[in-house]
Order: C-alpha cells, then sequence, then structure tokens
C-alpha cells in the first residue's frame, strides 16, 4: 500500500473534521511504516489500539458537531460509523490474533476505509455545514 496522502478529495471543508482526519491519516501511515519496517509486535499491536481509540474518539466528534447544527442524514451517519468500527475492530482483532498478521491485506483494507470514509461519507456533511455556517 502506498502512503496515504493528502488531496483536495479529502477535505470536508470543516477545520476540525479535516483536521482529525489528518491524523487518522498520519496514524494509519505509521502503521504501515511499522508493518514494512517489521516492528515488535507489541508497538504494532500499540498502533493498532491508538488507531481504533483516535476513530472513536473522532466519529463522537463528528457526530456531536452533527447532532448540534441538525444535519438531517445524522442516524444513517451513525449507523455507517458504527458499522465501519466494527469491520476495523474485526479485521485488527483477527490480525493481532493471527500467527502473523497478513501486511497488504491489512494496508489495502485501511487504505480503502479511510478512502471511503474521507472521500465517500463525510462529504456528505461538509457542504450541509458549509451551508449553515460551519467552516
Amino acid at each position: 500500500m502506498a502512503l496515504l496522502a493528502w488531496s483536495h478529495d479529502c477535505i470536508v471543508g470543516v477545520k476540525a473534521m479535516d483536521d482529525q482526519h489528518g491524523i487518522l491519516m498520519d496514524t494509519m501511515n505509521e502503521l504501515r511504516h511499522m508493518l514494512m519496517r517489521g516492528s515488535p509486535r507489541k508497538a504494532i499491536d500499540e498502533q493498532f489500539d491508538l488507531l481504533i481509540e483516535f476513530t472513536r474518539s473522532h466519529f463522537h466528534s463528528e457526530e456531536q458537531l452533527l447532532e448540534q447544527h441538525g444535519f438531517p442524514g445524522l442516524a444513517e451517519h451513525r449507523a455507517a460509523h458504527q458499522h465501519l468500527l466494527e469491520q476495523i475492530r474485526a479485521f485488527i482483532d483477527h490480525a493481532e490474533h493471527a500467527d502473523g498478521i497478513k501486511v497488504q491485506p491489512l494496508l489495502q483494507f485501511l487504505r480503502i476505509w479511510y478512502l471511503e470514509h474521507t472521500e465517500g461519507l463525510d462529504q456528505k456533511y461538509g457542504s450541509w455545514l458549509n451551508e449553515h455556517g460551519v467552516f
């Protein structure tokens, strides 16, 4: 997997969320580096935990922002977050408990997940919040 790189397609137009997306990207890129370098398993597991915790925190922040401003698609957005967290947790649990981490499938999954989240799901609220004065 190539490093994730910030692009115009990732920008939702809400600074706090764009900043958090950047942190998510950096966290995944660091995990990629660790996996590719063959870092110790304990360090990789800690990076997985960091990724899960920050993702939860980010989703919570996003949902609070959408709730505060009455975003009409909040229920669907929240359900998508829950589904994404379940997918991430299941994939990482499998990787953590396997004898060897299958690096390429894991990195490909994380890349697709991140791009679908920032370039797909979150684009729906960005322009809506901007129209309601949230930048």
